[in-house]
C-alpha cells in the first residue's frame, strides 16, 4: 500500500510538472505587452481561480455525498420537499461571488474605454482589402498592403514563417506612450484586431470606434481583420512595430511629406 501511494504521488507530481512547464503557456491566455493586456490577463487569472475553487467545492461535495451516502451503506434518501434556508443560501452566495467578480472586471472595463490624455492619435480606416493609417497630429498617412507574394499564395514558392502576416508599411508606434485609435471603414465591415495588445474593434462605415493602448515592450506585433469582409478577407494583416522614442521620431520625420495615399 505504501509503495502504491509513492508511485501515485510520483505520477501526479511528474504529470503536473510537465503540464505546468511545457503546456500551460500554450493553453493559457497570452499576457500581451500592453498595460491593458496585462490587466486583462490578471483579471482572467482571478476569475479562472475563482471558477476552479467553485468547481472543487461543488463537485467535491457531490462526490463526497454520493460516496458517503450510497445505498450500500444503508442510507436512505431524504424525503423533504423544499428548504427555504437552502434556497436563500444558494441564491445569496452566488450573488455575492458575482459582485466580488464584478468589481475588478468593472475597473478593467473602465480603463479599456479611457481615451483621455492620449499623446498620439491615429485614424485607422479599413478598405477591401488593406488598411490606411493617419497620424492626425503630424499629418503622416499611408496605406498598409499585404506583402506576401502571389507565388507563395499559389504554392509556386515556399511559404515563409510569416506567410500572410507581412505588410509593405508597418504601423510604427512608440513604447510607454498612450496611443488613441479612431477605427472606421470606407466600404464594408472590417475588424481591427491585435491580440498581443488586447485591441479589437469593429470598423464600421460612417461610424468611428475608439481604442487606446500603451505598449510596454519593443517588438513586432501582428494581427488581422477579424470580420469576414469579402473575397480577400484573409489578405489584410496588421503589423505593429513598437520602437523607442528616438527611433519613432526619426521614422516620423522621414515619413512627413512622403505619404503613399496613391499606392492602393
Amino acid at each position: 500500500m505504501a509503495l502504491f501511494k509513492k508511485i501515485l504521488l510520483f505520477s501526479v507530481v511528474s504529470l503536473t510538472s510537465s503540464v505546468v512547464h511545457s503546456g500551460w503557456d500554450a493553453l493559457n491566455m497570452p499576457k500581451g505587452v500592453s498595460l491593458i493586456s496585462n490587466e486583462v490577463y490578471d483579471l482572467h487569472m482571478i476569475i479562472l481561480w475563482i471558477c476552479v475553487a467553485i468547481g472543487v467545492v461543488v463537485f467535491g461535495a457531490m462526490a463526497w455525498s454520493i460516496f458517503m451516502h450510497r445505498k450500500s451503506r444503508g442510507y436512505k434518501p431524504a424525503t423533504f420537499h423544499e428548504s427555504t434556508k437552502l434556497e436563500v443560501v444558494w441564491t445569496v452566495i452566488p450573488f455575492l461571488i458575482l459582485v466580488l467578480m464584478c468589481i475588478p472586471a468593472t475597473k478593467t472595463l473602465i480603463k479599456m474605454y479611457d481615451y483621455s490624455n492620449a499623446e498620439i492619435t491615429i485614424k485607422v480606416t479599413g478598405y477591401q482589402w488593406l488598411w490606411q493609417y493617419e497620424y492626425l497630429e503630424s499629418g503622416v498617412s499611408f496605406y498598409s498592403n499585404l506583402k506576401t507574394s502571389y507565388d507563395e499564395i499559389y504554392n509556386k514558392k515556399e511559404k515563409n514563417i510569416n506567410y500572410l502576416q507581412e505588410v509593405d508599411n508597418n504601423l510604427v508606434l512608440p513604447i510607454n506612450k498612450k496611443v488613441r485609435f479612431l477605427i472606421t471603414s470606407n466600404d464594408v465591415l472590417h475588424a481591427w484586431w491585435i491580440p498581443d495588445l488586447a485591441l479589437k474593434s469593429d470598423a464600421i462605415p460612417g461610424f468611428i470606434n475608439e481604442l487606446s493602448t500603451t505598449i510596454l515592450e519593443t517588438g513586432v506585433y501582428r494581427g488581422k481583420c477579424a470580420e469576414l469582409c469579402g473575397r480577400s478577407h484573409g489578405f489584410m494583416p496588421i503589423v505593429i512595430e513598437a520602437v523607442d522614442d528616438k527611433t519613432f521620431e526619426d521614422w516620423l520625420a522621414s515619413k512627413k511629406g512622403n505619404t503613399n495615399l496613391a499606392n492602393r
